[in-house]
C-alpha cells in the first residue's frame, strides 16, 4: 500500500462509513498477467510499491475517495483469495468478536508503519477477510 493512496485509510480522525470496504488485496500466480488482466478490464494503474518489506503492487482504481483501492502480491498459498479489509475502529475488539462469533484468526494483528494495523480473519463459511484499523502512529 502506497502512503499517497493510502493517506484516506490512515487518517486518525476517519471519517469513511464504519465497517466498510476500504481496501481489497489481488494474490497471483503471475503478476504481469494479472496485472495486463485487471489493467485492460478496467483501466486501473497498478504499480508496484517501493518501500514494501516484500513485493507488492499497488491498485488504484480511479475511483471517488470512498472507492476502495487495492494491493496485488505473489499468491502465498493454493487456497490464497482475493481478501477484503473491513475498516473497523479496533482491529483488537473487533477480532476478538469474530472469535466469539465462531470464526478463527488466520494472521495476529500486524502494523503497517504510519497507517494501521490489520488482523486476517475467516467466517464461519471458511471466507478469508481483514480487518483494518487506520492507525499514523503504528509501528
Amino acid at each position: 500500500m502506497s502512503t499517497q493512496t493510502l493517506e484516506k485509510h490512515a487518517s486518525p480522525t476517519q471519517t469513511q462509513i464504519p465497517a466498510s470496504i476500504c481496501w481489497f488485496e489481488i494474490p497471483a500466480d503471475n503478476i504481469e498477467r494479472a496485472r495486463s488482466f485487471y489493467s485492460g478490464l478496467f483501466g486501473w494503474k497498478i504499480k508496484p510499491m517501493e518501500a514494501a518489506a516484500r513485493p507488492y503492487w499497488v491498485i488504484e482504481t480511479g475511483g471517488a475517495d470512498a472507492s476502495p483501492d487495492g494491493g496485488m502480491m505473489a499468491r502465498q498459498c493454493p487456497d490464497h483469495r482475493i481478501t477484503n479489509y473491513i475498516s473497523v475502529a479496533s482491529v483488537d475488539e473487533a477480532a476478538a468478536r469474530v472469535e466469539k462469533l465462531g470464526g478463527k484468526i488466520d494472521m495476529p494483528k500486524t502494523a503497517v508503519p504510519q497507517m494501521g494495523y490489520f488482523v486476517v480473519c475467516r467466517d464461519t463459511e471458511n471466507n478469508a477477510f481483514a480487518l483494518w484499523e487506520p492507525n499514523a502512529n503504528a509501528q
